[in-house]
């Protein structure tokens, strides 16, 4: 872990030009809202074929899974919901625990009729993911979890003191008042802090997401996705307890820049079968700043654990 906030904080900013773009999502998707525990979540849907759900975290939304989604769709029905709270998904007062939102999760599985999926996911998603997971475990066939630490689990406690990190306590009504109006401000922090080259997030992509956090209680709510981290590591700790350790296929991606092989270690606390894939060059936003290769090791490895 220490590796993971020493290599965030040493990014440099090198020469070369910007990748990042927002892509549309290809025709075979259709969007819907679809209502789940108690909420309703924005989701796109398309292809035939295997299931597979992909989820983001902050400063995304479901949008930066399009690349990704494109190449799926060929041969896997692809889910692609935004985060309850985020993006174009309602904006609900609670429930923003990643186990309440687990159940958004499995509802909206229920809505498409699909018994299990495979599941990739991102930052935040992959909170959500692994309180999919571990309550459901005969859902999700296997897990792609790219880049991000699960709360209470493995070196959590030395990860949340990071002075790199001190966004996971900034939540409340001053510090909404403070980036009000701020988003892209707010957001560019963490586009250029937590990227290998910030460049390769281009000025579209950032205001693409400043619109979308903008929106009324948008930013509220991505805060409280943070705010409910304490309650995640209690939760998280009891899940483990209770269920033991995941067996299905499990792949811990990290940027190499980033996350790195700290995200196996984390994943190796809560499943039996786990490997290991880099995101070359990237920092932690990998599907902007590395998309192709990203694609390759999720795809490589879906692929993989189906023969």
């Amino acid at each position: 872990m220490i590796k993971y906030v020493a290599a965030l904080a040493a990014c440099a900013v090198l020469a070369t030009p910007a990748v990042a773009r927002i892509e549309a999502f290809p025709k075979a998707f259709h969007t819907q809202m679809v209502e789940t525990n108690g909420t309703s979540l924005y989701v796109r849907v398309g292809g035939q074929g295997p299931a597979v759900v992909l989820l983001h975290g902050f400063g995304d939304t479901g949008d930066m899974w399009a690349p990704l989604a494109a190449v799926l769709v060929k041969d896997h029905t692809v889910i692609v919901p935004d985060l309850r709270g985020m993006g174009l998904s309602a904006h609900p007062n609670s429930g923003y625990t990643k186990k309440n939102q687990a159940l958004d999760i499995a509802g909206v599985m229920d809505v498409l009729k699909v018994k299990s999926a495979d599941l990739v996911t991102h930052d935040i998603g992959n909170m959500v993911g692994y309180a999919l997971a571990v309550q459901f475990p005969q859902r999700i066939a296997r897990w792609a979890a790219i880049d991000a630490p699960l709360p209470g689990i493995g070196d959590w406690d030395n990860i949340v003191r990071s002075p790199l990190l001190w966004h996971f306590n900034f939540h409340g009504p001053d510090e909404e008042r403070l980036v009000k109006g701020r988003e892209r401000i707010y957001l560019d922090r963490f586009y250029d802090e937590l990227s290998a080259d910030p460049r390769k997030i281009d000025t579209e992509t950032r205001d693409h997401y400043a619109a979308l956090y903008a929106k009324p209680h948008a930013m509220h709510d991505a805060f409280e996705q943070f705010a409910a981290f304490n309650q995640d590591a209690i939760d998280n700790k009891a899940l483990l307890a209770q269920a033991g350790k995941l067996t299905m296929p499990v792949l811990a991606i990290g940027a190499e820049k980033s996350f790195g092989t700290g995200m196996a270690d984390v994943l190796r606390f809560v499943a039996s079968n786990v490997s290991v894939g880099i995101v070359p060059g990237s920092g932690h936003w990998i599907m902007e700043e590395n998309p192709q290769a990203t694609i390759k090791i999720v795809t490589e490895f879906l692929i993989r654990s189906t023969t």
